[in-house]
């Protein structure tokens, strides 16, 4: 039986797409069998030392009984989990989301946390290719890809999203949705650039939080909503803008192709993995007026049909349970070469 020392800093009540990931793998594989302890660090405390210290003296009566000590993302995991492995004389396994390598392979600061918690790791797992490419490169290190995933059991649409769809989508021009916490390295102004270079209009659905202005072009601006809230948002679009300079595999990736909606997307992280979609060189200005000149000319029924090409693709590589079932073959794989949990007192 494999039991997780699980850190985190990003996990329900927080929104996000870290969060949401961390609890959709973390429900699959208590519903797999697998004991996990979820260790909340506050990345929102002012003095990140004490409180792993003290979230050391909360678990450490409990924490011999793990199997394996985890480390989730997150500058405050990566810090805390080597130390509590050593302590435990338990494996580490280190799970790299994006943002901890993309910011802290040049962040000065950041950069020996992250170093530490990838060469003392007996398991690196990372959400992309690119990523899993870069360690390699740079720390030789091997890192298994174990990709997002959707539960398609949850994820799903109602016939009143569907009627709140209609009436949210613009009668007289393609519409655009952009969702999620619209940061610099999500490419949005750089996006907005292109599109307005293009000379093409679209109308443009912007959910989630930012302090962009989309002044200049027709849109609906919505402030962040519950996740579930999403769909008739994501319905209303014919297609999900995902420009970002660098990333992880962003959930709205996955989300969006679940509901049939495919993306305009540079081709960087989890966006070149998943493959389907107009995608365009990250940066590229010349690249991303093609990619919007291409989905002003689409036909409906050629925009339905890479819809549902990216709703199969999810169907056929992306469902939640195969990525339980991931982690749980690397589990297995450990355990049987004597490596990771394999440890009893």
């Amino acid at each position: 039986m494999h039991r997780l020392l699980w850190l985190t800093e990003n996990y329900p009540p927080d929104r996000g797409g870290m969060a949401v990931s961390c609890d959709r793998i973390v429900r699959g594989l208590r519903r797999a069998g697998v004991e996990v302890d979820v260790v909340y660090l506050d990345r929102r405390e002012p003095d990140g030392a004490h409180t792993i210290n003290t979230a050391w003296n909360r678990v450490r009566s409990d924490a011999p009984r793990a199997t394996a000590v985890v480390a989730f993302g997150g500058m405050l995991p990566m810090l805390a989990a080597p130390a509590f492995a050593a302590w435990l004389d338990r494996p580490l396994i280190t799970l790299i989301r994006g943002n901890e390598l993309d910011a802290g392979l040049f962040d000065p600061r950041r950069r020996p946390v992250l170093e530490d918690a990838l060469r003392r790791a007996e398991a690196v797992c990372t959400v992309t290719s690119e990523h899993a490419e870069k360690i390699a490169a740079m720390f030789d290190v091997e890192a298994t890809v174990i990709p997002n995933g959707i539960d398609f059991d949850l994820w799903q649409a109602t016939e009143g999203d569907r009627k709140r769809a209609a009436g949210l989508a613009a009668r007289d021009a393609r519409t655009l949705g952009f969702f999620g916490h619209l940061k610099a390295k999500k490419g949005v102004p750089f996006f907005l650039e292109a599109l307005r270079k293009s000379g093409q209009e679209f109308h443009l659905i912007v959910v989630g939080e930012t302090t962009l202005s989309f002044d200049g072009f027709t849109h609906t601006r919505v402030d962040a909503v519950d996740r579930f809230a999403l769909i008739p948002y994501y319905l209303a679009s014919d297609f999900v803008v995902i420009p970002s300079h660098y990333d992880g595999f962003p959930n709205v990736l996955l989300e969006s192709a679940a509901l049939g909606v495919p993306v305009i997307a540079s081709r960087t992280g989890g966006m070149r993995d998943f493959g389907e979609g107009l995608l365009f060189e990250a940066g590229d200005l010349h690249s991303c007026r093609a990619a919007i000149d291409r989905a002003a000319a689409m036909s409906a029924d050629e925009v339905q049909a890479m819809g549902a090409r990216a709703l199969r693709l999810a169907h056929e590589r992306y469902d939640a349970g195969e990525e339980t079932r991931r982690y749980l073959s690397l589990f297995d794989a450990l355990a049987s070469r004597g490596g990771a949990l394999r440890f009893s007192r």
